[in-house]
């Protein structure tokens, strides 16, 4: 984030969905052809959009519910989506996952659970090299397949603007078969059991999860017994988010639609902006404030209250309700310090904003093998911490934010099997970052139930 001072004086200036190019934009793949560059960003501003604009303000909605403490936004999926994981069992496992979870949150927080998928767009990855060198041989950092190919080739590093349009594509398939299950009964809380993945039929936690779902089962039953069957509890709200990092493909995808005015970035409903490109006067910053949707902003531990109250005037300045959420992502050794004073900071300019904790990416380490990790008991440590904070601050931890598969990965360390640095190799499937299992997932949701059931949450909204 940029350093202290006012909201820049071009904050106020006129807004529009290519005026980021007038400002430093950081993250961007350096195109070797700009003319092939443009003809693919006007092929993408052809193409229908991913999601609606409705949609959006639904969801912006939720989120101002959220933030007065009548919902919880659990948001979760891949770290970095690969064009090669758009298959069916992909997608239905993470979906799985997370509507597990939620049915955990939704039983133990007994209020309503707001479910966003970090995927249908998350292809893209911020890196802290834009060159990476093996044995002499300096290539392109492989930045996510919306840009280039992992592997390391020549050909394959080229950032490809062709890219941009394979990704739209891949976004649509995957919402295309989202909708599809939610809209054919997938979520049903009649048939829970649609939810298991085989793997895990062994868990640990399997037979807590069972015993939850008979209750959950039985009180369905006798409720409908009583009072006939009851509307709602088929389908469910599912929303999609992604980190928009590339400007053009963004860009592209912003529109004006019909009854509504403003513009609406329908490439996702939630986007958020990353810590490397929360910059007040960077291109981030000026592209997020000019569009509807609600949006989200990483806060970590090296951000000030001096950085981050202009921040949120620029992106908020009129403090719409279920506009701004921030994901603090602070590390299990900081958060004690870095969180109290942003807490305090926000309440007493009387900002409303819904806080979110991301235990994941403060906790990456490296392992003596090389692979990136996360030790469970760091991940839960954080968390734990967070609510006892917001609780001690008066404010509320409305969400989580986490990186996590539905499938059988070994790539965090910790958690009910107590995988160990030597399991990692047997399942180690990330492209990027290590992301949580299911069973560690459905352990994370079950710490959630017990810490808020057992007081560490307060009443009242965040700006009290």
């Amino acid at each position: 984030m940029s350093e202290a001072g006012d909201v820049p004086a071009e904050s106020s200036a006129r807004w529009a969905p290519d005026s980021w190019q007038q400002r430093q934009a950081l993250q961007q793949p350096s195109y070797d052809d700009p003319d092939e560059l443009a003809r693919a960003g006007t092929h993408l501003a052809q193409l229908p959009p991913l999601v609606t604009s409705w949609e959006v303000l639904a969801l912006k909605q939720a989120i101002a519910e959220a933030q007065d403490g009548k919902r919880f936004l659990l948001q979760g999926g891949d770290c970095a989506e690969s064009f090669a994981d758009c298959t069916s069992p992909v997608i239905s496992n993470r979906l799985k996952v997370l509507l597990q979870m939620s049915l955990v949150l939704v039983h133990g927080l007994k209020k309503p659970v707001l479910r966003v998928g970090r995927f249908a767009g998350q292809y893209a990855k911020p890196r802290s090299a834009d060159s990476e060198t093996r044995d002499g041989v300096t290539l392109p950092s492989f930045r996510g397949d919306v840009v280039n190919g992992q592997e390391f080739t020549a050909a394959a590093r080229r950032p490809d603007p062709q890219r941009l349009i394979q990704a739209h594509a891949h976004s649509a398939l995957t919402m295309n078969f989202v909708r599809a299950l939610i809209d054919g009964g997938f979520a049903d809380l009649h048939h829970p059991e649609y939810w298991n993945l085989a793997w895990v039929e062994h868990s640990p936690l399997a037979a807590e999860y069972r015993k939850m779902v008979a209750g959950i089962g039985d009180s369905l039953r006798f409720m409908e017994t009583l009072a006939g069957p009851i509307a709602g509890f088929s389908k469910v709200d599912f929303f999609t988010s992604h980190e928009a990092l590339l400007l053009h493909y963004e860009q592209a995808l912003t529109r004006q639609v019909p009854r509504h005015p403003g513009w609406f970035n329908l490439s996702t409903h939630f986007p958020w902006i990353g810590m490397r490109t929360a910059a007040l006067d960077g291109a981030h910053v000026e592209y997020f404030r000019g569009i509807r949707n609600p949006i989200a902003v990483k806060v970590g531990p090296s951000v000030t209250p001096a950085q981050l109250l202009p921040l949120i005037d620029a992106l908020n300045l009129d403090d719409e309700p279920g506009r701004l959420t921030l994901i603090h992502r602070m590390g299990n050794a900081k958060i004690a310090t870095a969180l109290p004073l942003l807490l305090e900071a926000v309440k007493r300019a009387g900002r409303r904003v819904l806080w979110v904790a991301d235990p994941m990416h403060g906790n990456t380490e490296s392992t003596s093998n090389g692979h990136k990790t996360r030790r469970f008991d760091n991940i839960r440590g954080e968390l734990e911490q967070a609510f006892d904070i917001h609780a001690a601050a008066g404010t509320r931890l409305g969400g989580v934010h986490l990186e996590l598969t539905g499938e059988d990965v070994t790539e965090c360390m910790g958690g009910a099997r107590g995988l160990s640095e030597g399991d990692l190799d047997r399942a180690y499937k990330s492209m990027v970052d290590p992301r949580l299992n299911y069973e560690q997932s459905l352990e994370l949701a079950m710490l959630i139930v017990r810490k808020s059931v057992g007081g560490a949450t307060v009443a009242g909204t965040n700006s009290e």
